[in-house]
């Protein structure tokens, strides 16, 4: 087994003067980074005082599972002789908000679309998906399913 390690930096940048004086004094913006990387500006979601122009850590998430699947599923693919042109994913994930304002994820469905270059590679590419799935670092990190609608095309 093999340890590997991760550092971001979190920045918030949200203090407009008067710190965290009351709910409505602060902006909920903030930057990510992490060594030699751009900086990725976030904020919360608008429903919870973000600005909609930032990434929230919701959308991250769900970057975060696509990318990783769809990284995974290249791999795959390229071992398993499949020859991917194209890959788009339009993920969603639903969470719900309890009643003391904290709340989680209770799933997201990747919904990749793949262009494969043979009309032979395509049930192979479709078996892929789960394949991918179960190797996923981040899916297999989360509490919640993550479930696939794919589909493949030559």
């Amino acid at each position: 087994m093999k340890t590997h390690h991760y550092n971001t930096r979190l920045e918030w940048t949200g203090n407009t003067g008067n710190g965290t004086k009351n709910y409505a004094s602060y902006t909920r913006d903030y930057d990510i980074s992490a060594k030699g990387k751009s900086v990725i500006k976030g904020s919360s979601d608008p429903a919870f005082r973000g600005d909609s122009s930032r990434y929230n850590p919701e959308e991250m998430l769900l970057a975060s599972l696509s990318s990783c699947h769809m990284l995974w599923y290249l791999h795959l693919c390229s071992e398993a002789g499949v020859i991917v042109v194209s890959y788009t994913d339009e993920a969603y994930g639903e969470m719900e908000e309890t009643a003391n304002g904290s709340g989680r994820f209770t799933k997201v469905i990747l919904r990749p679309s793949v262009v494969v270059e043979a009309e032979s590679m395509k049930e192979k590419a479709d078996e892929l998906h789960k394949k991918a799935n179960e190797m996923c670092f981040i899916a297999n990190s989360c509490n919640f399913p993550v479930y696939h609608e794919s589909q493949s095309r030559v």
